[in-house]
């Protein structure tokens, strides 16, 4: 079976590095999914969560991204990840009390620039905030 080495890098640490069957991520323009020998893309990426199929056992590994760029080549998918977290470190009661801060922000925003920041970062909270559910749910 044809696999993919998968690279999922933020700027503080390699988050994830492995064969995979099968990854799912949110492209700038919806979700996509890549399988070996797919076609070269270079694309952003939203918040959202990324599903790896590794290929050793079938498992999901889930790492919540809050944005990237994703680079695809036909044996190698590689996420350079602005923020990314892998699943089973997701804290939902740290991602809540951001999202409080963050609206206490927004109410104390001075300009145009500064309501647009802190609306920047209350999206990549609520993207973090469906991730905790969705990967709460399996």
């Amino acid at each position: 079976m044809a696999t993919l080495q998968v690279d999922v890098v933020s700027a503080e640490e390699n988050i994830f590095s492995g064969e995979a069957r099968f990854v799912e991520l949110p492209g700038e323009s919806g979700e996509l999914g890549i399988l070996p020998r797919h076609t070269p893309l270079i694309t952003r990426i939203k918040p959202g969560t990324v599903r790896i199929e590794r290929a050793d056992n079938g498992e999901s590994e889930f790492v919540f991204v809050a944005g990237g760029i994703l680079e695809v080549q036909p044996g190698t998918v590689t996420v350079l990840a602005d923020t990314a977290i892998r699943g089973r470190d997701l804290d939902e009661a740290k991602a809540l009390e951001a999202q409080k801060l963050a609206e206490e922000a927004l109410r104390n925003a001075k300009d145009k620039a500064e309501v647009a920041t802190v609306e920047a970062e209350l999206a990549v909270l609520a993207a973090e905030l469906a991730a905790v559910r969705r990967l709460r749910r399996r």
